[in-house]
């Protein structure tokens, strides 16, 4: 089973595979115009018509509280909206902290803040992937 995780923000989206269920890596950030999701879902649609997933993660921005906000609903759409025109499952996975690991990773790597900005959005979407992963969820 190969999977997709993805880490969706205003203008961009981090995309992680994993090609055998069990790591998952970076693929790529997919940039576009701001909330311009359209834009997005069609280049994300692109990564999939090329590494042709079994199935996609998507990263849920839940609030602190648990609480549904409005990143929260553009990513429940989002979603609703690739699972829709793929025909691929698309589960969602709390993503909080995500950025931070990740971010922290890059440090403890010593790696520059330039080049941390082009990858943090992929390392993210790597999180999110791993973490649905080790969860034992995959089908």
């Amino acid at each position: 089973m190969k999977y997709l995780g993805l880490d969706l923000g205003s203008v961009t989206c981090g995309v992680s595979i994993s090609q055998t269920g069990l790591i998952a890596g970076t693929y790529e950030t997919i940039r576009f115009k701001p909330d311009d999701y359209d834009s997005a879902l069609d280049q994300v649609l692109e990564v999939i018509a090329k590494e042709k997933p079994d199935e996609i993660v998507l990263g849920m921005p839940y609030m602190l509280n648990d609480d549904i906000g409005p990143r929260a609903q553009i990513c429940l759409e989002f979603g609703r909206q690739l699972e829709k025109e793929s025909g691929l499952p698309v589960h969602m996975q709390d993503e909080r902290m995500t950025t931070v690991e990740s971010e922290d990773i890059l440090l403890q790597a010593d790696v520059s803040r330039k080049k941390r900005k082009k990858v943090i959005d992929q390392m993210a979407a790597v999180a999110i992937l791993q973490r649905w992963l080790d969860s034992g969820r995959r089908g």
